[in-house]
């Protein structure tokens, strides 16, 4: 089978694992773990970063972090995945469910300014399977109505919005090390900000809620969302091995993009604001009808694909949710991401683009 997405390691890996195992250190306290925080945020552009259990823990201490709660509304895409409505709930809040642009598939500003309401204090732009959203109408909704911005890095390390990587541009950023993705520790996350107040408020509830002065004293309720020193070894790799990763991935990105030049296919658009992270390889067809057949023909040539996310306010935990985002549901019955792993060569990408030719 081809699948979706690998990981890619090497020898920077495999040196700092083998340290970190030598040498004991394999907890959250190992010295790797202070190193890929510093290495990720001087990436990504940041003055703070610390490293999480999963993207998930990220994006819910981001939120406590920044004192969303009970009766408050966060706004966010309804193409993504289920994590970044989960958390809001977790805090207490209400996701409240704004539609997509159409070619970009990452959030469309004018549908968030019409769910804007009194008790809206966030919101959560996606940057969906690599593609970083438009940042400056939403900073601009955001400095009117004082929102935190919270983005949703998740799927697009290493991509950029006028210049700035995607994790800098709002309030706070959040990624995931889940091992499908472009950098991975088979699990993590990290948060990213530049906000001296919101890092302390972070720093503290990631540990327990304990002082930093006095050891086992517990402030108030924490969290234990803290990273392995073995995930951080691998993370410290990553990152240096990032340009060659990203580079494979546009390669990967663009044999998909020439190889399928057809009126019924369609790729997610790249406008010149911003350069994506090309996570995903994202086709979407002209009609149900072709998606349904290229995903079966595929599926019988051994090749792993995924549909796109269910809309969230489909799903049965926000089922009823009334939310109206026509956009969403047209991308989900026809979007599929396809074998997008930056080891993956070319001769692998025509024949499948060859299945895909054929079924259309």
């Amino acid at each position: 089978m081809i699948p979706l997405a690998e990981p890619t390691f090497g020898d920077a890996e495999r040196s700092r694992v083998v340290d970190a195992l030598e040498r004991g250190w394999i907890s959250p306290k190992g010295e790797y773990v202070t190193e890929f925080e510093d290495v990720f945020g001087d990436w990504v552009g940041t003055e703070h970063a610390f490293a999480t259990s999963t993207g998930t823990a990220a994006l819910h201490l981001s939120l406590l972090a920044a004192g969303i709660g009970e009766g408050d509304e966060v706004i966010v895409p309804d193409l993504t995945w289920i994590a970044c409505a989960n958390v809001v709930s977790y805090v207490g809040a209400t996701p409240v469910f704004a539609d997509v642009d159409p070619d970009t598939y990452t959030l469309d500003p004018a549908s968030v300014r019409e769910r804007l309401t009194e008790d809206t204090k966030a919101v959560m732009p996606v940057h969906l399977y690599g593609q970083p959203c438009e940042m400056t109408p939403i900073q601009r909704l955001a400095d009117e109505h004082d929102l935190l911005v919270l983005e949703d890095a998740a799927e697009a390390h290493g991509a950029t919005y006028r210049g700035r990587r995607v994790g800098s541009v709002g309030d706070v950023g959040c990624f995931s090390f889940y091992g499908n993705k472009i950098l991975t520790t088979g699990q993590g996350g990290m948060i990213t900000t530049d906000d001296d107040e919101l890092a302390e408020r972070i720093r503290l509830l990631r540990r327990d809620g304990m002082s930093r002065d006095k050891k086992y004293y517990h402030l108030e309720i924490g969290y234990n969302y803290r990273l392995t020193n073995i995930q951080a070894a691998i993370g410290v790799g990553q990152v240096e091995r990032a340009d060659a990763i990203l580079e494979n991935k546009r390669r990967v990105a663009e044999t998909y993009r020439r190889e399928l030049t057809t009126q019924d296919v369609r790729f997610q658009a790249t406008p010149d604001w911003g350069e994506s992270a090309h996570w995903m390889v994202s086709p979407v067809f002209r009609t149900t009808g072709q998606f349904e057949r290229v995903r079966n023909a595929l599926a019988a040539a051994d090749v792993e694909t995924r549909p796109f996310f269910y809309p969230l306010h489909e799903q049965p935990p926000y089922a009823g949710s009334g939310s109206d985002c026509p956009v969403t549901e047209r991308l989900h019955e026809r979007g599929m991401n396809l074998p997008s792993a930056p080891n993956l060569n070319d001769q692998i990408i025509i024949e499948i683009c060859d299945v895909i030719r054929d079924a259309l």
